[in-house]
C-alpha cells in the first residue's frame, strides 16, 4: 500500500473512481504522484474506450453525448471547471492582480460560459467523428503533456493544488506514455506543442506564473487537441 499510495493518490485527485482511505496528504506526495498523471489517463481512457465500443451501433451524436457525459462523470468536472475558471481571468482585459483575483473566484461570468459551451460543443461533435482508439489515447495525451507545463512555469499562487505538484519525476510519465507516443505520433507529439504554446500564454497573462485552474483547463485542451488531430491528420 505504501508504494501504490502516489498512484491512489493521483487517481482521487484526478478522477471520481473509488480510491482506499489515504489520509491526509503530507507535503512532497502531491508531486510524486503527479508522475502517475499518465497512467490514471490510461484508465480514464480504457473505460472511455470500453463505452465506445458498446455505443457503436448507436447514432453517432447521441454516442457522442454518451460518452461525454461519462467522460464529465470519470474527471468529477474537475478539468472543465479549470477552464471556465481559466477563461474568466485569461480572456478578461483586465491588469495581472485583477485576472489573479478572478483566478480565485468561485463564481463563473460570461467568459467561462461562452468558452464552456463552445469547448463542450467541439468535443462532442468531435467524439462523434473519431473511434475508441482516440478516446483511449486523449485522456493519456493530454496527462502527459501538463507535466511539462508544471515543471516549466513557476506557480502563479504559491498556496494553490497546482503549486504542490511542481517538479515531479518525469520519467515515470514518459515511460507510461510511451506507447501512445508510439501508437499516434502526430496526435502526441502536436497537441503537446499546443499545450505548451497555450501553458505559455497563460502565464504571460498571469505574471509568469500558472495555476492549478489552468492546469485543469490545460488537460481539457489537450484532450480536445488530440480528437481534433484524429479526425484531421
Amino acid at each position: 500500500m505504501k508504494y501504490l499510495r502516489p498512484f491512489w493518490l493521483a487517481l482521487g485527485f484526478l478522477t471520481t473512481l473509488p480510491v482506499p482511505r489515504l489520509g491526509e496528504v503530507k507535503p512532497g506526495e502531491m508531486k510524486a504522484a503527479s508522475a502517475y498523471y499518465p497512467l490514471v489517463g490510461w484508465i480514464i481512457g480504457a473505460l472511455l474506450a470500453a463505452a465506445a465500443w458498446l455505443l457503436h451501433t448507436q447514432p453517432a451524436g447521441l454516442a457522442a453525448a454518451l460518452l461525454l457525459a461519462l467522460w464529465l462523470l470519470l474527471t468529477g468536472m474537475l478539468h472543465l471547471d479549470g477552464l471556465l475558471d481559466s477563461a474568466d481571468a485569461l480572456l478578461a482585459m483586465k491588469p495581472v492582480e485583477e485576472r489573479l483575483r478572478i483566478l480565485g473566484d468561485v463564481h463563473h461570468g460570461s467568459f467561462a460560459v461562452g468558452a464552456g459551451f463552445v469547448h463542450l460543443l467541439l468535443k462532442w461533435q468531435l467524439l462523434s467523428l473519431v473511434d475508441w482508439r482516440a478516446v483511449l489515447l486523449a485522456p493519456v495525451v493530454a496527462r502527459f503533456w501538463v507535466l511539462p507545463a508544471l515543471n516549466l512555469f513557476p506557480s502563479a499562487r504559491p498556496e494553490g493544488l497546482g503549486a504542490t505538484a511542481r517538479q515531479g519525476l518525469l520519467l515515470p510519465a514518459v515511460l507510461i506514455a510511451l506507447p501512445a507516443a508510439i501508437l499516434a505520433p502526430s496526435p502526441f507529439f502536436l497537441s503537446g506543442a499546443f499545450v505548451l504554446l497555450t501553458a505559455w500564454w497563460a502565464s504571460r497573462r498571469l505574471g509568469g506564473g500558472l495555476s492549478g485552474d489552468v492546469y485543469g483547463a490545460l488537460i481539457e485542451l489537450g484532450e480536445t487537441a488530440v480528437l481534433f488531430l484524429f479526425v484531421y491528420q
